[in-house]
């Protein structure tokens, strides 16, 4: 059943429907949520607290089309309350691939983790978010804009200036580390 149909049935108190549609989501939820918090344990509960808000709000979403950029934006804005509880919570962080592929090399994948963390822990909350969103998940400038309720050209501008910060950080060679986008370019 195509993606309208369900959330229509979802929306309408059909937990298969809903349900059905968490599963296509639910792994690329919890990667945006843990690389934004940078903890496991707060991302798993800022992609439940998404998910609860969206069961609950359903009924008000206007438009099913938009039901992904509306489900990472309440995922996002848990992230943000999760870290705003939490402020000086020590930080670890556990990133998993997105994607389904071969086997990297374990020295390798363990450096650019490493080097991702560092950079990543240097941006604020919501450059991180956009760089998360753009960058690993592929979205257009665009939807991050629409998920995160921010003009366009203000994700544009913040997403500059994150990968300002970045280079800042000591990153030399962001390609090495951070993922090239949708359509193919590199963030520099």
């Amino acid at each position: 059943m195509e993606q309208r149909g369900l959330v229509e049935r979802a929306a309408r108190g059909d937990q298969d429907a809903f349900a059905t549609l968490v599963r296509a989501s639910i792994d690329r939820l919890d990667t945006a949520a843990r690389l934004i918090v940078r903890d496991p344990e707060l991302a798993r509960d800022a992609v439940q607290d998404g998910l609860i808000r969206a069961w609950r709000d359903l009924r008000g979403l206007r438009d099913p089309d938009r039901f992904d950029a509306w489900l990472y934006r309440l995922t996002v804005n848990a992230c943000f309350d999760q870290m705003r509880r939490r402020r000086r919570r020590p930080i670890e962080i556990e990133i998993t691939d997105i994607g389904a592929g071969h086997e990297p090399d374990p020295a390798g994948a363990l450096a650019e983790r490493d080097a991702v963390e560092r950079v990543l822990r240097t941006l604020d909350d919501r450059g991180r978010a956009i760089v998360v969103l753009h960058y690993y998940l592929g979205m257009p400038l665009t939807e991050v804009a629409a998920t995160l309720g921010i003009p366009t050209g203000t994700a544009k501008s913040r997403l500059h200036r994150a990968l300002g910060q970045m280079r800042a950080a000591g990153a030399s060679d962001l390609a090495t580390f951070v993922p090239r986008s949708a359509d193919g370019r590199s963030p520099a």
